[in-house]
């Protein structure tokens, strides 16, 4: 236990952090992502072993991009490409007895260097990670934290929902091409209690809520519950087009993209922003009838977590 290197996923040298119940594996090679999250050896993050070894320049990549625990930086429509940040190389080091750091190059189209810091406690499933975006360009930088972590696929999302949402649903769904409709009507979401459900695919893959209450729930057919929390901030502006304080892609039973959003930073030439989310795991029998999906057993399940 403690912080080494491993072989992982094709990948030579990824950082090993451990302790008695959970194993966190960092790969610099592709992106800086997490590659595992794992209690007791079952993953909660979900990885195609199609991209097994792959790195930038090796042929178009499977579904289009990197698996696994990814992050990255918007607005997401005005951000420009950024495929060095992304999927390019990066460095790790060591920075503790169960800590460590990816560092990016220094990205030519937006001037951004991104740096991860990740620490897993010692003795439970809590994992911090924090992204500190740098603007080393000459310019004014309008940016954001955007997480973009793939959970096991086919999971049920409980997200609590705080008051005076813009949505009128309480959440948006986008659908073909630009559209995002803010009447959605959909099976596989339902509001519960003042908790949005999404129980199963729905129509469209990507929807959107303006939340503030700090964390969600991803129940995992591997029976497993994965937790992120992250401060939210409502009296600042959110650089999202719809004002999004978390975003989940819904990928048929493939994965599940967990996405908090941090507010707009305005950085000057040579300032830097961080966020932090903080990542919780733990065993949770998946609902026999997905309907039946309890939100206060999970909120207290949750909540007794981030304690």
């Amino acid at each position: 236990m403690g912080t080494g290197y491993i072989d992982y996923a094709g990948y030579e040298n990824c950082v090993d952090l451990q302790n008695e119940d959970v194993q966190v594996v960092l790969g610099p090679h592709c992106g800086g992502r997490v590659l595992a999250y794992a209690w007791h050896g079952e993953n909660a993050l979900a990885l195609d072993p199609r991209l097994d070894g792959w790195t930038y320049g090796a042929g178009t990549p499977p579904m289009g991009g990197p698996s696994g625990g990814r992050f990255d930086f918007g607005p997401e429509t005005t951000t420009p490409a950024h495929p060095m940040l992304w999927v390019g190389p990066w460095e790790a080091e060591i920075t503790g007895s169960w800590s460590a750091r990816m560092t990016s190059l220094v990205d030519e189209a937006t001037g951004v260097q991104l740096v991860r810091d990740f620490a897993l406690a010692e003795a439970c499933s809590r994992l911090t990670c924090r992204q500190t975006i740098h603007n080393l360009s000459d310019q004014e930088l309008h940016t954001c934290h955007w997480s973009r972590t793939f959970g096991v696929g086919h999971g049920i999302c409980v997200v609590p929902l705080t008051p005076h949402s813009r949505f009128p649903k309480r959440y948006i769904m986008y659908e073909r091409g630009p559209l995002m409709n803010f009447m959605p009507d959909d099976a596989n979401v339902e509001i519960r209690d003042d908790y949005l459900l999404l129980l199963d695919a729905p129509q469209h893959p990507k929807l959107g809520l303006d939340s503030h209450a700090g964390w969600f729930a991803y129940l995992m057919p591997n029976d497993l519950m994965f937790v992120k929390a992250y401060p939210t901030y409502p009296e600042r502006v959110y650089g999202e087009m719809a004002g999004l304080t978390i975003s989940l892609w819904y990928m048929r039973d493939l994965v599940c993209e967990l996405e908090p959003i941090g507010p707009r930073e305005i950085l000057a030439p040579g300032a830097s922003a961080a966020f932090t989310e903080t990542w919780y795991l733990t065993p949770y029998a998946f609902p026999e009838v997905r309907a039946g999906v309890d939100p206060a057993h999970v909120a207290k399940v949750a909540k007794e977590l981030m304690i």
